[in-house]
């Protein structure tokens, strides 16, 4: 089976297209309707917002972290178990790293056969709409631009001056016009949106939008207009890894100051024999019976006061490290590993196993994509150079000279702008976050190194 598939775009960025996405993918499941939704580029907000609207998780594709292939391959496999697949695009329809647009939205809706749906902003706009909907509709005439959704609309006039511009024109259909709701709207703040693992009200926010959704946009039409994709290159879809029956345990931080995981690494840790066990940071006590952690991103800093509280369970973790549990900890993960947080003059006591201070900074210290190389000294080498991201106010202060990196840092800032992945003891730590893509393949080589360390130690309380 294969399902239809349609690319949700805009002109630019913060003009609805998460809100749209997310509202219409829940309208279609509760239609019955199987959805499966994917983000453009590095990004795990979006993806939260979108795989609760749908009640499966989201899918990102990269064109930096992931071949042609690679893309092509995920969207074919995930998109074939659904009726029909929405992708949000990042930014505008045509922005990307590249001049030429070869990482573009279009580019990708382009690689994968999806055709756009172009979700307008209309605030400030009436007669204008018709030139900005043609030139989007001419820069590149091979893209398959099949409607627009005009959003932020003030009213019924607005409205139909709106479509009245479009219609005389151009040829391009209006599929729906959502006025100005600010209850539709999700809070953001300095990396965003709030993640939805944060929102208590969550699920509620996501069905409000959706009967806005419902009622401002023709969803007839907009599965009509959604079609069966038709990539630009022959799908390879390599076999699914044989799970087998897990053999190690890895603690992992999930909870509503540590949220951002890819839902692909932790299927690779779980193919790798991996049994991930959540515990919160913020309520828990005590770490789970475990042979490893793994601590990733997140807001920590929103969350200080609470994770400075839980004195026993940071005692644990700095425990364990010293006592050689082997622990991967990336950007939010790495805060939490250092003696103090700081951030809005306010200051609290972490786990104290990094010896630095973490300050957040006004502006992005560290922001975009980085690419790395193994030092040769890392805990778990392989993946020689590979492309990673980052995105942290964060700066490490007051910092010990004697520490040893995992990385260098050939693009991007890290720690500080050469190296990146501190580690002490089993303990490998770092602001970039990691993709476990074709090139490379980090949950296998964590997996393999708590396996080992596993190994070593029973070995030794056999010899003792």
């Amino acid at each position: 089976m294969t399902g239809n598939a349609l690319f949700i775009s805009a002109a630019h960025k913060s003009s609805g297209k998460t809100t749209f996405a997310m509202g219409l993918s829940h309208v279609l499941k509760g239609q019955g309707v199987a959805v499966q939704t994917f983000k453009k580029g590095p990004d795990y907000i979006d993806p939260m917002w979108l795989s609760s609207a749908a009640g499966r998780p989201c899918r990102n594709l990269d064109f930096y972290t992931q071949e042609h292939e690679e893309i092509v391959s995920v969207f074919q496999k995930f998109n074939a178990d659904a009726n029909v697949s929405i992708i949000e695009g990042n930014k505008g329809l045509y922005d990307g790293v590249d001049t030429a647009g070869a990482d573009s939205n279009g580019a990708l809706a382009r690689l994968l056969g999806v055709p756009v749906l172009l979700v307008i902003d209309t605030y400030g706009i009436t007669r204008g709409v018709a030139p900005l909907v043609k030139g989007y509709q001419d820069f590149e005439p091979d893209l398959n631009i099949v409607g627009v959704v005009l959003n932020k609309i003030g009213g019924s006039r607005h409205e139909s001056k709106l479509r009245a511009a479009i219609e005389l024109y151009t040829d391009m259909e209006v599929l729906g016009a959502i006025g100005r709701r600010p209850e539709m709207k999700i809070v953001e703040r300095h990396l965003g949106l709030v993640p939805a693992n944060e929102m208590p009200a969550a699920d509620s926010s996501i069905a409000r939008t959706a009967r806005h959704i419902e009622r401002d946009v023709n969803i007839e039409r907009v599965k009509e207009v959604a079609a069966v994709p038709s990539p630009t290159m022959a799908e390879n879809m390599p076999a699914a890894p044989k799970i087998g029956l897990p053999d190690i345990r890895i603690g992992i931080a999930r909870d509503v100051a540590f949220g951002f995981y890819y839902q692909d690494d932790l299927e690779a840790l779980e193919s790798a024999g991996v049994e991930l066990v959540p515990f919160d940071t913020l309520v828990d006590r005590h770490l789970p019976d475990v042979d490893g952690l793994f601590i990733g991103g997140g807001f920590p800093e929103v969350h200080l006061r609470m994770l400075e509280a839980n004195e026993s369970l940071r005692t644990e973790i700095r425990e364990a490290i010293q006592n050689g549990m082997p622990v991967y900890a990336e950007c939010g993960g790495l805060l939490y590993l250092t003696r103090h947080l700081s951030w809005q003059g306010e200051s609290g006591e972490m786990v104290g196993i990094i010896p630095a201070d973490a300050v957040m900074q006004d502006r992005p210290v560290g922001r975009g994509y980085v690419r790395l190389e193994d030092s040769g000294e890392g805990l778990w080498p392989g993946g020689g150079k590979f492309p990673a991201h980052e995105f942290h106010y964060a700066a490490l202060e007051n910092m010990a000279e004697d520490l040893r990196f995992a990385y260098k840092v050939k693009r991007g800032q890290g720690i500080d702008g050469d190296y990146d992945g501190i580690m002490i003891n089993n303990l490998l730590a770092c602001f970039a976050h990691q993709r476990d893509i074709t090139a490379n393949h980090w949950a296998e080589r964590f997996a393999g190194f708590v396996r080992a360390q596993k190994v070593d130690s029973k070995a030794a309380m056999v010899s003792a």
